[in-house]
């Protein structure tokens, strides 16, 4: 499908398809993204579907995905590119040996990394920067610079124009401030914990085995303990984990016994873990 052939309708439709459950701020987002060649900033909690985001726009439109995981001291070799040092010093003994000259500063001796593969791919595509709040401002403000300008510039090997259109999405958990910068050429998305109704939507459609009663009885405990005082609240892949295990302890829905069995499929440590069983074996 052309951008232009792309609607409100025919994108919420397509993201749905592909089993991601938008809601209407993310619809109108990811729309314009199409519209205006601009690249998108989401940020939310973790585990409320950022990055799943990214991936589904690239099933539902057929574009090829590329992705860059930012972390503490990544480089700017690990985001574009870094020569082949054990290829090149091979190839010139070889031409050491033969006599002949041998340029070794071209394509071949280039290991591209997602970022340079996203620019030179020929087809449509969307590339993820996930978590670029983990990398530091030097290599937040390349990559402003790079999407901005189209370009990336390899020294000894030149300068890479983009090739398609490309979308890009990038995530972030608020570990830092962005640059303003950054935040000034994006458009923004931010993805909060759903409602009640649409997580039932979302569990249901990544779990369709699972019954009405069952969903619900889940959602409506991840809601009580996303309202503690957790040190990680739940995210909407541990509600669907939890529907798994369930139907994989045939449950029909979450009772008392199974609560208490596999409440740790959803708390991701033991502090959290003694909390919440403290507190609803007082309760019931």
């Amino acid at each position: 499908m052309k951008d232009s052939e792309i609607t409100m309708e025919s994108l919420k439709n397509n993201l749905i398809k592909n089993h991601y459950i938008p809601d209407n701020s993310t619809v109108t987002t990811i729309y314009l993204a199409f519209k205006l060649k601009k690249p998108v900033l989401v940020e939310g909690p973790p585990g409320v579907g950022k990055t799943e985001l990214s991936k589904a726009v690239s099933r539902s439109f057929g574009m090829d995905f590329f992705r860059v995981q930012c972390y503490e001291g990544i480089t700017f070799e690990q985001i574009v590119g870094e020569w082949n040092y054990q290829k090149q010093l091979l190839h010139l003994e070889m031409s050491r040996i033969k006599e002949i000259d041998q340029d070794i500063f071209n394509e071949e001796f280039f290991i591209k990394r997602p970022l340079l593969q996203g620019f030179m791919n020929k087809n449509p595509s969307v590339i993820l920067i996930d978590e670029i709040d983990k990398a530091d401002e030097e290599v937040e403000s390349f990559l402003l610079q790079a999407l901005g300008e189209g370009q990336i510039t390899v020294n000894d090997l030149g300068t890479f124009d983009i090739q398609n259109d490309l979308m890009v999405i990038m995530t972030s958990n608020s570990q830092r401030s962005l640059l303003d910068e950054t935040k000034d050429r994006c458009l923004f998305l931010y993805i909060d914990y759903p409602s009640f109704d649409r997580e039932v939507e979302i569990v249901s459609a990544n779990v369709p085995a699972a019954s009405s009663e069952l969903v619900e009885s889940v959602v409506t405990m991840i809601n009580k303990l996303r309202e503690m005082n957790l040190l990680k609240k739940p995210s909407i892949r541990a509600t669907v984990d939890w529907v798994k295990t369930l139907l994989e302890f045939n449950s029909e829905k979450l009772d008392d016994e199974t609560f208490k069995k596999t409440v740790s499929v959803v708390l991701k440590n033991e502090s959290d873990k003694k909390k919440v069983l403290k507190k609803f074996s007082s309760e019931r």
